[in-house]
Formats: C-alpha cells, structure tokens, sequence
C-alpha cells in the first residue's frame, strides 16, 4: 500500500523545484540519444532530396544522400534509422513481386548503409504497400486484403532484406500470424540474429496521412484499412495483439501512432516487460511542425515535451522524424 502523502505546510512539493539542480536530483524519468530511431525516405535517383510538402523538413533521399544521412545519424549517437521506399509506380502491381526483389530499391538502400555506416542498426518495414497497385499492406483479390497469401508473400520480403543486411525488421502490415512465419523462416535460412520488432499495435489511424504521400500510397489506396489495422476504440485487442507477437518470436512490440495511443504503451509495459516503442507518426510530426511555423508553440520545447511523454508511458525508444534535432539538443546539453 502506497504511503500517505503528508500535508501541507510540512509536505511542500515546491522544496525540490526550486532549482535547476534539485529538479534535476528528483527528475523521475529521462531522454538519451539511445532512446531514437530515425525514419528515413528513400527514393531512386542521383544527389536528390525531394522535399515532402505535408512534412516539413523531411525529403525523400537517393541512396547517395542516405548515406550521407545515416553517416550523421550516427555521429550524433543516434543508434538506428528506419527506411521506407518510394517505389517507383511502374514497378507497383497489384502481385507485388518488386517487395522481394533482391535489388529494390529498399534492399539496395540497407547494402549501401551497411557498407558504409556498419556501426548503425538499419532498421526496415515490412509490408506490401509502397509495393501495391491499391496501396494496402496486403494482396487483394475481389476487394478483400488476403491474410495467408499475404504471409506467404512478406515471408519473401523479409528474407530478402536479411540478406541485404537489415538488423530489425519492422512488420507493419498487421496480418495475423505473420511473426511466426517470418520468426520460424529467418530461422531456417541462418539469419538467427535478425530481430523483429512487431508493429503489434496498429490502429487504423487518420494520423497517417503525410506519410502515405511520402512514399506514394495515398492516392493509390482503394478503400480504408480498417480489416487489418486496429479500432481506435480499443486497448483490451491491444494487448492480445501484443501477447501474441511476443509469443511468435517478436523482439519488441511497437505502437502506433503514438501520442493518441501512449495509454496502449503503458498498459504494454507493464503487462509484458518487453522492449517497447512508439511511432510518432507523419500527422503528429506535421502538426507540431505546422504549429511551430505558425508561432502558436515553441517548437523545440514542444517537440522535447512530446519525446518526454513516450519515455514517460514506458517507451524503450521512439521512432521520429524529429530524431536528429532531438539528438543534437540532447548532444549540446551534456
């Protein structure tokens, strides 16, 4: 039973706010730049950064620019980035083959930052839509997202990027049984040491937004996503979807979007104990940033609040698109 809390004048909880060093000394929670992942764009192409109008700030990447991103990624300690291709829309099908071709542009992007920055974790998302004629994370036939076939096909898709060299592999599709199919393959295939982390809470979200015009599945997408992605309305079917990823062969759960679900997060942590993370998505990044331009908030010290919060409910780390500039302000306060 938690102890009484005294009473005014003998409990005054102003004592240890009343200086930098004492706030400091009762500070509950804290922010590192261990706690980031980076998401990135990439796209083909030669010395391009294409800016993305809904995102402010964020470009999608040629290889030879990643690179050079990744190498600054790392010197501000940030451990890991995360890719999303823009696929080229003639190669987008409605069988999706090009998600598991050796040489995509996502596979070639994993080669390259490996070969050049060994020392970061990469990161890789693994679901059909940046690969789809209709933008869903799965294989459609009549109108209907197929779960199996789709498992079939990501199972591909994730050997193929263990053999580019990927560390973590992020299912974001939200077919049920895709973690053991793709735990029990890495496995069979000598790729052991690749680690998942299941996107195990996904909501069917309108925070998506900027994102799927970043890597050109919005205005292909027919229909919504709510037969794969989670009712916003749930947590309970959260941590089923959790339980049972772990259960798979996940390394780590993630949930997402972040902010508007940092509930999900907390109940996660404490229910299972596992590394968990958040996705502050596009549509939260945009708002901050459009707020900011605006003059209505003080971007930096919103953006350092927001990163709190996550660490707050519980989060091992977060992946957001404010990374960099997060890792370089905790960088000039040490």
């Amino acid at each position: 039973m938690r102890p009484t809390t005294g009473q005014f004048p003998a409990t005054r909880f102003r004592r240890l706010r009343k200086s930098d060093a004492l706030r400091r000394l009762a500070q509950e929670n804290t922010l590192s730049v261990n706690d980031l992942i980076w998401p990135v764009f990439v796209r083909d192409g030669v010395n391009v950064a294409e800016p993305i109008t809904s995102m402010p700030g964020v470009s999608r990447l040629s290889i030879d620019r990643l690179v050079k991103a990744a190498e600054d990624a790392a010197a501000l300690g940030i451990p890991a980035i995360c890719l999303f291709p823009y696929t080229d829309p003639d190669l987008r099908t409605e069988t999706c083959e090009e998600a598991w071709n050796p040489e995509n542009l996502a596979n070639r992007a994993i080669r390259a930052i490996k070969s050049a920055v060994p020392q970061i974790a990469v990161m890789t998302d693994v679901a059909l839509d940046p690969y789809n004629a209709n933008g869903h994370d799965g294989l459609v036939r009549d109108g209907i997202i197929l779960n199996d076939e789709t498992i079939e096909a990501l199972v591909k898709m994730s050997l193929a990027q263990a053999e580019a060299g990927a560390d973590i592999l992020g299912p974001s599709d939200m077919m049920d049984g895709r973690i053991g199919a793709m735990r029990q393959a890495l496995e069979m295939s000598g790729y052991q040491n690749v680690a998942i982390m299941s996107y195990a809470a996904k909501y069917a979200s309108a925070f998506y937004g900027p994102f799927r015009d970043a890597v050109g599945a919005g205005s292909r997408l027919v229909g919504d996503k709510k037969t794969y992605q989670m009712n916003p309305a749930n947590s309970d079917e959260a941590l089923r979807l959790i339980e049972r990823d772990l259960s798979e062969g996940a390394d780590a759960v993630m949930v997402k979007p972040g902010m508007p679900y940092l509930d999900i997060c907390r109940r996660a942590k404490d229910t299972f104990g596992a590394p968990t993370y958040a996705y502050q998505v596009s549509g939260e990044y945009a708002m901050l940033m459009a707020a900011a331009q605006n003059g209505w908030i003080d971007g930096d010290k919103a953006m350092m609040e927001s990163m709190m919060a996550f660490r707050r409910a519980g989060c091992d780390g977060v992946l957001s698109y404010f990374a960099p500039r997060v890792a370089k302000l905790l960088n000039d306060q040490t």
